[in-house]
């Protein structure tokens, strides 16, 4: 179990991969205000592909032996097969009902750091994840908000899909000599060369792209690509991957504030309460679980027990 002590040498480090997800979310405020209409999957290549190219550039390293397939893996579930899910959920639902199912990313992770990396199962994490994803209903979800069954399977999936991604390259951490920018350009070279069939399958042609739309793509790749992926990748293989998962919460939360600020979406008291619940379950998601008072409680009285029943004279130095 990590130590409080350890916890908080680990903050700067939590801080530096929060930058993720605090950049993620300005993803749809950029999208809708910049960015050509009918497009995201083209966005989301662009966002991939050059970046994961100009990381390869810059450190000069491919992958070697099975980390040709590992990448090619975790490339498709936390980028390729990510991003298709994830706009398909944002046309056919709402976007506060998308963010939350989005948001259940650290109930997945959850389950799945005990199937798949063998750790001692945790109410804590759980706990707080599902509080997680009920502040960010809360601050995204309208009373008008209506479901979609294939919309909401897409959400989830898209959200298992990257917790997969996540749970796996923190069981197979970095080869060695190989740092984080290298890893995150495997990820995303891999990711977006999955995503250009996929792209031209499902939106035919780029679209016609303007100054705005040219400055969108470059913040979403450089800015919401290159540097989010190397500092989300580091975190993801030198911090508990809880830590990180529940850091995702960040994200919709930030596409609310930004809403609220530059399109006038107004956040009433709900929101608020909202907001509160998830910044406590990102907080929480950083911390260890308490133990428990009761059987450190029951291990003293113990002790004393077996203390009196010593024979006089036993264990008394002279």
């Amino acid at each position: 179990m990590t130590s409080p002590r350890a916890s908080a040498g680990n903050f700067p480090l939590i801080a530096l991969t929060a930058y993720a997800p605090l950049v993620w979310g300005t993803t749809y405020v950029v999208t809708t205000e910049l960015l050509p209409p009918g497009h995201p999957l083209f966005a989301g290549l662009l966002r991939a592909l050059p970046a994961g190219l100009i990381a390869v550039a810059i450190t000069r390293m491919l992958p070697r032996g099975d980390w040709w397939w590992k990448a090619a893996v975790v490339g498709v579930l936390n980028i390729g097969g990510f991003f298709p899910f994830l706009f398909l959920a944002a046309e056919r639902l709402p976007g506060g009902v998308a963010a939350t199912l989005a948001a259940a990313q650290p109930m997945i992770v959850a389950v799945l750091a005990v199937v798949v990396l063998q750790e001692k199962w945790s109410a804590w994490r759980l706990l707080w994840g599902a509080i997680g994803v009920a502040g960010v209903g809360l601050v995204v979800i309208g009373p008008a908000a209506r479901l979609d069954a294939v919309g909401v399977a897409a959400g989830l999936a898209g959200a298992a899909s990257m917790a997969l991604g996540v749970t796996l390259t923190k069981r197979w951490g970095r080869p060695d000599g190989v740092g984080p920018t290298a890893l995150a350009g495997w990820q995303l070279t891999a990711g977006g060369l999955f995503l250009v069939p996929v792209t031209f399958l499902f939106e035919g042609a780029p679209p016609a792209i303007d100054g705005g739309a040219a400055l969108g793509y470059v913040w979403l790749g450089l800015f919401g690509g290159l540097l989010a992926y190397v500092v989300w990748f580091r975190g993801i293989t030198t911090l508990p991957v809880n830590s990180v998962a529940v850091l995702g919460l960040f994200s919709p939360l930030v596409a609310a504030v930004l809403g609220a600020v530059l399109l006038g979406q107004s956040l009433g008291p709900v929101q608020l309460v909202g907001f509160a619940l998830s910044l406590a379950a990102i907080v929480a998601g950083q911390l260890p679980a308490p133990t428990r008072p009761q059987l450190v409680v029951a291990t003293v009285v113990k002790e004393e027990v077996s203390r009196s029943k010593m024979p006089v004279g036993k264990g008394i130095s002279r």
